[in-house]
């Protein structure tokens, strides 16, 4: 039997208070806040941190496959789940999939990922689903989104719920759509789009699922939907499909507190869901996007020997609010700034960030063979590799260190209120890490005035900067969250 093996799932930092939309533009503000990815942050780190999370108490070294669901991948041409692959030090011969331009994307990976391991061509595949998505200034729409992600190793060992049936369709209608010249989501009429979409398709998929499994919603102890652009429409589907109240998943909350997540929004329910499930429960996921997918999932005994994880839970009570609306702009680059008057950064080189990609992406270092000191690469791209320790001055006997999903303390830090920062003042810090290692490093997700010399801090993977068409990817340091 194939199953889920393991959960994770992230929320950025940083949320907004939809009221700041009212004071920007005026007209209606919805209630509650909503998540915005900082500005080092975009789907593909999200998704790497839902990740880690899932695999906390699994050997990366295990994964043989994984999918990167997503709207809002950072290439058009280029993969994504490769580059995560690297971060998330899977093997090199894992296989790497992206699944894009359908919200139902991750659901999707999770039956293409179950089909895989049947057939027996693969025997553990993550699976993550993640969305960063734009909507218009100005717009409802702007209120409603919000950024996410969530992960599930699918797998046959250790399993801690089972999947007994999948269900499929397909539909053309685009309520939501996003061409590959446009910047913002744009959408038909509200009523038409959910009257003959979500509200309709959905149903039909949920119906579907049920006729071909044998059951009924009275077999369910969850039912798990994505999040509409009208949250109303989420327990409206419910009722229309047979589902009491208290079986459907709690959507208001997350509405509230995060926004639609795009793709990311089932699998983030799905996470909430595993996190109160208890043995024998089952769920029935379902998303919409171009059609619909729908997944049994029966909880089995190994949920309650599930290790901890920050999961949905924690990720919502560990949160910084915006000051303001303007800073989000500048973080999308919706504002024109004044350029920097400093010098450039040159051009970049592809061959260079290739030769240092175990470094800059997978977070390795060095550690001396005859004292075992460990040493982080220091530097930029294109510098000398290590080649002398730095406590006992042997030349060239090093073996791989990895460094990420290391903590450490601040041994010394600086915030700069006169550098050019997108989330001024700009922060860096000494680094001491646990088994030993030092590092001069990029502080990000930080409060200000609670920055103190012993902290501890744990690395986090991020964006450095984005320059001709290359997103450069590396790993900076964070309070410890949660």
């Amino acid at each position: 039997m194939v199953g889920i093996v393991s959960y994770g799932a992230y929320i950025p930092w940083y949320r907004l208070v939809r009221q700041e939309f009212l004071r920007a533009w005026g007209g209606f503000a919805m209630p509650g806040e909503r998540s915005v990815a900082n500005y080092d942050e975009d789907s593909l780190t999200m998704a790497v941190e839902a990740c880690i999370d899932c695999l906390a108490d699994t050997d990366a070294g295990t994964v043989d496959g994984l999918i990167f669901a997503t709207t809002t991948a950072p290439y058009s041409e280029k993969q994504g789940s490769a580059i995560m692959a690297l971060a998330l030090d899977l093997p090199r011969d894992a296989r790497t999939a992206d699944m894009t331009d359908s919200l139902r994307a991750g659901v999707a990976g999770m039956a293409w990922a179950r089909d895989a391991i049947e057939a027996g061509s693969l025997s553990k595949v993550l699976v993550a689903a993640s969305d960063c998505r734009l909507a218009g200034p100005s717009t409802m729409l702007e209120q409603i989104l919000g950024d996410g992600a969530a992960a599930v190793l699918l797998g046959k060992d250790k399993l801690i719920a089972t999947i007994e049936g999948s269900y499929s369709i397909s539909d053309e209608f685009a309520g939501l759509w996003r061409a590959s010249t446009d910047t913002f989501l744009r959408t038909w009429e509200d009523r038409m789009v959910l009257d003959e979409g979500y509200s309709k398709v959905l149903p039909e998929a949920i119906a579907g699922l049920m006729k071909k499994c044998g059951l009924t919603p009275k077999d369910f102890a969850k039912l798990v939907l994505d999040l509409p652009t009208d949250v109303r429409r989420h327990g409206r589907v419910a009722t229309e499909t047979g589902f009491q109240a208290a079986q459907l998943q709690d959507g208001t909350s997350l509405f509230l507190g995060v926004g639609a997540t795009g793709v990311a929004s089932g699998m983030m329910g799905l996470v909430a869901a595993l996190e109160e499930a208890k043995s024998g429960d089952r769920i029935l996921l379902a998303c919409y996007g171009n059609g619909a997918d729908a997944i049994v999932l029966r909880v089995t005994e190994g949920i309650a020997r599930l290790g901890p994880r920050r999961g949905m839970k924690n990720h919502l009570a560990s949160k910084k609010m915006l000051t303001n609306y303007e800073k989000y702009l500048k973080w999308r680059s919706l504002v024109a700034e004044a350029p920097s008057q400093g010098p450039g950064r040159g051009l970049i080189s592809l061959s260079a960030m290739h030769r240092d990609s175990r470094i800059l992406i997978g977070g390795y270092g060095k550690k001396c063979l005859r004292c075992g000191t460990p040493q982080f690469f220091q530097g930029g791209v294109g510098y000398p590799p290590i080649r002398v320790c730095i406590a006992c001055q042997a030349k060239d006997q090093f073996e791989d260190y990895r460094f990420a999903g290391r903590k450490g303390v601040v041994f010394s830090f600086t915030q700069d209120n006169l550098i050019p920062a997108m989330d001024p003042p700009a922060a860096v810090a000494v680094v001491d890490f646990d088994g030993g290692g030092r590092a001069f490093l990029d502080l990000t997700d930080r409060d200000v005035d609670k920055m103190e010399v012993g902290m501890r801090v744990e690395l986090t993977f991020r964006k450095l900067f984005f320059e001709q068409g290359i997103h450069n990817y590396f790993w900076k340091i964070r309070p410890i969250r949660c």
